[in-house]
């Protein structure tokens, strides 16, 4: 953590500038900046049971526009119901 305390007759400005620099100095930021969007690969499991949910709404698709009957509303209920 850095730390920075005014000193006598210190303006602000020049307080920012010295805390800024001693950010730089320490590579805090840079730390954060390389972990902020770091995702966990996902799990053997969880990329099969995407893969099954993916194929069981894409053949209620399938089924639905055979039958004529697809749209947005009845897309998501089936969604919905296979979850």
């Amino acid at each position: 953590m850095v730390e920075v305390v005014k000193k006598d007759k210190e303006t602000s400005e020049s307080l920012i500038r010295r805390f800024s620099r001693r950010m730089q100095e320490s590579k805090v930021l840079m730390k954060a900046r390389k972990t902020q969007f770091n995702v966990k690969p996902k799990s053997k499991k969880q990329l099969k049971d995407d893969a099954l949910y993916r194929k069981k709404v894409k053949k209620e698709a399938d089924k639905l526009k055979k039958m004529g009957i697809f749209d947005d509303e009845k897309f998501k209920e089936v969604k919905k119901r296979i979850l």
